[in-house]
C-alpha cells in the first residue's frame, strides 16, 4: 500500500490529474466537450472523460494517426478506439525538498531553444513531447559547447498548489553525472518558491528513477494506469 502524502482535498486532484487540469487550472488548453476533454495537441496527448462518459473519448481522436493518453486508476477501452499500449505508473509527491546545487547553473529555456529541446526529447523519450510542450511552464537546461545536454520542466497543474515535474532528460553521452537529479532539485526549488507542491509520474518498473526520486524527497502516493488510445 502506498503511503498517504496529502490531505483529501488535494488528493482528489491527483487521482485524476488530466481531468482536473483540463477542467481547472489548464482549461484554456482544453478541446472537446463537457463529456470528454483533450489538451491542445500541440502540448501533448493527454485526455480525460467525465465519470461515466468514457465513450466520448473516441470523438476526440482526429484520424487514425492520432492518439490520446489517459491517466486513471485503471485502463480504459471505450468503443470506437483501439488500445495501443497500457503501462502502470507510480505517482509520487514531494514531502521534502532537497536543496539545489549552488555550484550548478541552469539556463531558462525559451522559444529559441525549442529545436534543441525537441531533438533532446525525441532522442531520450522522457514522455510525450509536442511543439508547444515547453509552454507548460518554466523549462531549464544545461548546454555543453553549445549543445543542449539536459533539461527538465513542468507539465500538468491539476489543482490549486499542485504542479507536475516532467520532461526530465539527459543526453546519453552525459549520463552518470547527476544532471537529472540536479535539474529536478532546481525545478522543485522554483515550485517551493511559488508555494507549490511537486508531484510526478514514473513507469512503475523504472527502479532506478524511483530510487532517485525517493532520494530527493518524493514518496509513493498511488499507482495509475496510462492508456494510449487510437481510432478504431
Amino acid at each position: 500500500m502506498m503511503a498517504p502524502t496529502m490531505h483529501d482535498t488535494l488528493a482528489q486532484y491527483l487521482d485524476r490529474p488530466a481531468w482536473f487540469a483540463l477542467t481547472g487550472p489548464q482549461s484554456a488548453l482544453a478541446q472537446g466537450s463537457p463529456a470528454a476533454w483533450r489538451i491542445n495537441p500541440g502540448y501533448g496527448p493527454f485526455a480525460a472523460a467525465a465519470p461515466g462518459h468514457d465513450a466520448a473519448l473516441a470523438g476526440l481522436l482526429r484520424d487514425h494517426d492520432d492518439e490520446i493518453w489517459t491517466v486513471e486508476d485503471n485502463g480504459v477501452s471505450p468503443p470506437g478506439t483501439i488500445v495501443r499500449k497500457t503501462a502502470v505508473l507510480t505517482q509520487m509527491v514531494a514531502q521534502r525538498y532537497a536543496e539545489p546545487d549552488p555550484d550548478q547553473t541552469f539556463i531558462l529555456l525559451g522559444e529559441t531553444d525549442v529545436p534543441d529541446m525537441t531533438a533532446l526529447a525525441l532522442a531520450t523519450r522522457p514522455g510525450p513531447w509536442g511543439p508547444l510542450t515547453w509552454r507548460y511552464g518554466p523549462f531549464y537546461g544545461l548546454r555543453h559547447e553549445g549543445r543542449l545536454i539536459a533539461m527538465a520542466g513542468e507539465r500538468l497543474r491539476p489543482g490549486p498548489g499542485l504542479v507536475e515535474v516532467s520532461g526530465v532528460c539527459t543526453d546519453p553521452a552525459f549520463r552518470g553525472q547527476g544532471l537529472a537529479r540536479k535539474l529536478i532539485c532546481h525545478v522543485m526549488a522554483g515550485h517551493r518558491a511559488r508555494g507549490l507542491t511537486t508531484f510526478l509520474h514514473s513507469y512503475a518498473d523504472n527502479d532506478g528513477a524511483i530510487a532517485l526520486y525517493r532520494a530527493i524527497g518524493f514518496v509513493e502516493r498511488s499507482q495509475r494506469v496510462v492508456t494510449i488510445l487510437g481510432k478504431a
